[in-house]
């Protein structure tokens, strides 16, 4: 995707001359040059001591396609079971059918909650769940229902790859077919979660009851072939390489090459409580900051790059805005597959409150829809 202004608009000689770096002096470049970035370059953008002229740049492709504008959307989340059958080693969120906090809504349930949102000005449900043992298509399908009979307005993003591919199983049908009929009972989009990070030695060692790369990634085809626009992730900071994040990267990139569907990338940095991998420290701010940078760089033809307040903090979100992110999610509500693994954070915000950071931030507030389209208030 070729950006709105040229990236030297943004990007002078002079920035260049005082990078420290030679090869990310090179990553500037090639950028200047419209040249696509090679592995190597992923390589050295992470293994990179200057933060600040990696930052610099992807702060630079980030301005050429958005000025100071920074995004968000008024949101609620909703996590309609906790119930899964894949338990993964990283997940603090799982919990076995029968346990004193298992939950799972009813479809009437869910609706009655987002009936009860605190978000006046609701655009979006953003539903994700476990991989129920139990709970059949019908589930599935009446649950978007009766979310959209609750508020007709609302865009629904449902359902992770990993989750298509599990409800697709029990029914015995297709995953295309089984998103022609979630996409006819009502849904808009799809998250990017259970991609985890595209290595199956780690799939191996830390979910290896969840499908693989190769299987997330023609999914979210599927998806795009149905008009059907996805996030994508990548989990690091537990026991990935870099050249594991690097592969990661770049298969998405090759991906959305073929199917052009995904509409923003959200980095997750690891958190470790309340898991088996409780031992491991998680990754660093300026890891954090890193990857975020050279995922807007390496992935040039995806339109968004997000700063998750959930997993960063508002702090560090607002500094993630300055190196390449644009976007800061939305409002949420009430968040609980992060908190549980001991993010710190809010459940929820406020839109005043996404407003003050993105101004406090330097940069112009944007609300958006689930498309990722400017809302023109009235």
């Amino acid at each position: 995707m070729k950006t709105h202004k040229p990236i030297s608009n943004f990007l002078s000689d002079v920035v260049l001359e005082r990078i420290t770096d030679p090869a990310i002096q090179a990553v500037g470049e090639k950028l200047i040059n419209e040249e696509r970035l090679t592995p190597g370059d992923g390589l050295a953008c992470f293994n990179t001591q200057d933060l600040i002229g990696l930052g610099q740049i992807a702060s630079a492709v980030k301005r050429s396609r958005y000025g100071d504008k920074a995004f968000f959307i008024s949101n609620h989340h909703l996590n309609y079971t906790n119930v899964c059958e894949n338990k993964c080693r990283f997940c603090a969120f799982h919990r076995a059918p029968g346990s004193k906090d298992a939950h799972t809504y009813s479809p009437e349930e869910a609706a009655r909650l987002i009936t009860q949102s605190p978000v006046a000005d609701l655009r979006e449900i953003h539903i994700v769940g476990g991989c129920h043992p139990h709970l059949e298509l019908d589930y599935y399908t009446d649950l978007l229902k009766a979310l959209t009979q609750a508020k007709s307005t609302l865009k629904l993003k449902a359902f992770t790859a990993v989750e298509i591919d599990h409800i697709a199983s029990r029914a015995g049908i297709s995953t295309i077919e089984c998103l022609k009929q979630l996409k006819e009972a009502g849904l808009s989009a799809m998250p990017g979660g259970g991609a985890e990070v595209f290595s199956e030695r780690v799939r191996e060692a830390l979910f290896p009851r969840k499908i693989p790369a190769d299987r997330w990634l023609e999914i979210h085809g599927e998806a795009h072939s149905l008009g059907i626009g996805t996030n994508a992730t990548l989990l690091f900071g537990h026991m990935e390489t870099i050249e594991e994040r690097v592969q990661h990267l770049f298969r998405l990139r090759e991906q959305q090459d073929l199917s052009e569907g995904f509409k923003a990338f959200i980095a997750l940095p690891f958190h470790p409580k309340n898991t088996p991998l409780a031992h491991l420290p998680g990754p660093t701010g300026v890891d954090i900051l890193k990857t975020i940078a050279t995922a807007r760089l390496i992935l040039d033809n995806f339109p968004h790059i997000k700063a998750y307040w959930v997993m960063l903090g508002l702090k560090l979100t607002q500094t993630a805005l300055h190196f390449g992110a644009d976007d800061l999610e939305g409002t949420i509500v009430k968040e609980h597959i992060a908190h549980q693994a001991g993010a710190a954070t809010a459940p929820g915000l406020t839109r005043k409150r996404l407003v003050e950071m993105i101004e406090e931030a330097g940069l112009k507030p944007e609300q958006r829809d689930t498309f990722h389209q400017p809302i023109q208030e009235s």
